[in-house]
């Protein structure tokens, strides 16, 4: 009997261990909006779908918890009672890389293009539907590249052009030897031009790859994207610019002749 009992609190334990991991396993969510109705609805949405989620009404709790917490992902409203929710991003990119996705009113393109310059990795408009939110959420775990840590498949290499080195891995990207902090967009779309060299990226081909969404004549978010990007790399050794309009079409990577 006793060696029966030993063997049923062995079993409850791994239960409760595959249950732990698999709990760690699901990505956390920080939410920040002083909707509570909206907070109580989007949990509903989130957590049967796998989601763990931590819920906060202000700016300042935003803030706190953003930086104290292991979060995957940030979704933040840009009107809180306590701080603008642009100051409140600006103090979070800051201090962590945590993706942020902004709620956003519909129609203002100003709170878009403002929240993306800030280093917001996407944004969505209010009133939105809950397999809008959900998809945008896990277009942006996918490209910040969440559970790759745990990967057991081989290291991605590192890609590199004159002084910008890509680690694929780590997902970090250094310019002469000294780090540069890109969002999880940016990274993608350096690392969508450094893996199709001297090629020409039509508009449609970055939004439906990086952004991993449907393209729109009239969304511009991809352009916002690109001109952080091209500011945070700045120009070649020569002054040429890295990132290079092919007007009518997209986008080019000018690689320098020699590296």
């Amino acid at each position: 009997m006793k060696s029966e009992l030993v063997l049923r609190l062995a079993e409850i334990d791994a239960l409760q261990s595959q249950k732990g991991m698999a709990q760690r396993a699901n990505p956390r969510l920080l939410v920040v909006d002083d909707d509570r109705d909206l907070c109580h609805l989007v949990t509903q949405y989130l957590e049967p779908e796998g989601f763990t989620l931590s819920v906060v009404h202000t700016g300042g709790e935003g803030i706190r918890t953003a930086v104290e917490g292991n979060h995957e992902l940030i979704v933040l409203d840009v009107m809180l009672p306590d701080k603008k929710g642009f100051d409140v991003l600006r103090e979070i990119r800051n201090r962590v890389r945590t993706p942020v996705l902004m709620l956003t009113a519909r129609g203002d393109e100003f709170d878009r293009i403002l929240g993306l310059e800030l280093g917001a990795d996407d944004y969505l408009p209010k009133p939105f539907s809950p397999r809008e939110l959900i998809a945008r959420i896990s277009a942006i775990l996918r490209r910040s590249g969440w559970q790759s840590e745990s990967s057991t498949t081989t290291r991605p290499p590192t890609i590199r052009s004159a002084d910008i080195e890509l680690d694929l891995a780590a997902r970090t990207v250094s310019k002469a030897g000294q780090p540069l902090k890109l969002t999880s967009t940016e990274f993608d779309l350096l690392r969508a031009f450094f893996e199709a060299p001297g090629q020409v990226l039509t508009r449609e081909v970055l939004v439906e790859s990086v952004l991993d969404r449907k393209f729109s004549p009239f969304d511009r978010s991809i352009d916002l994207h690109i001109s952080n990007l091209r500011r945070k790399l700045g120009p070649q050794n020569d002054g040429a610019e890295r990132i290079r309009s092919v007007r009518g079409i997209g986008y080019l990577y000018a690689w320098p002749m020699q590296d």
